[in-house]
């Protein structure tokens, strides 16, 4: 039930996302519904290559698919008054999927009796693949490579996960809560990693 329900609720705040971003860029509506679906399920896609299961396994969850085309569909009939406040809450509805999808990777990844890299990997790429894809689609720079924290909190959960220490529905539950309110935090306050900037005038100079 724990599996289930974190996979529907991160396939809504996924599909809602990548279809909101698709409607900033002024895609056309068959536009919206892929750069949605691809949002919602690209993530699983790339962790079920790199963990050798095939992609085709996706094609299994068509109640997820149906669940996320209804949420394309009410998106994309919102009235825009409603969508230009996306700014405020869309980064809340990413949160969401964020910490959804990276439990729900994790637990896919134990339940493959993988090692705790291997955890940890299914974790981030399930909780930020989708949103990668999504960004590169869209002409954006994907936002888990910069600007604020956000694959750490999938990192975090993956380990936790893998260590044992997050295991029963409540603690599951209670993580998925943790990391969604991590994220928002870091989006609020601007946590960011260390970084280097290296300019082009910096490249260029003798």
């Amino acid at each position: 039930m724990t599996w289930e329900l974190l996979s529907i609720i991160g396939t809504i705040a996924f599909a809602v996302s990548g279809a909101i971003v698709a409607m900033e860029e002024e895609y056309d509506i068959l536009g919206v519904y892929i750069l949605g679906i691809v949002t919602a399920f690209g993530g699983g896609a790339i962790r079920n290559l790199l963990i050798g299961l095939p992609v085709t396994a996706l094609w299994n969850q068509s109640t997820s698919f149906i669940i996320a085309l209804m949420s394309i569909t009410l998106v994309f009939l919102f009235p825009n008054n409603l969508l230009k406040h996306w700014r405020i809450w869309g980064n809340f509805t990413d949160a969401i999927g964020l910490a959804a999808f990276a439990i729900q990777g994790a637990l896919y990844a134990v339940k493959m009796q993988m090692p705790l890299s291997g955890i940890i990997v299914a974790a981030v790429l399930t909780g930020s693949g989708g949103g990668i894809i999504r960004d590169l689609l869209a002409g954006r720079k994907p936002l888990v490579f910069k600007d604020e924290i956000y694959a750490v909190w999938a990192i975090l959960c993956g380990a936790l996960i893998g260590w044992g220490l997050a295991e029963k529905p409540w603690e599951l539950y209670f993580l998925f809560l943790a990391i969604t309110l991590l994220r928002i935090l870091s989006y609020k306050y601007k946590w960011r990693l260390p970084y280097r900037a290296y300019s082009k005038k910096e490249r260029l100079s003798p």
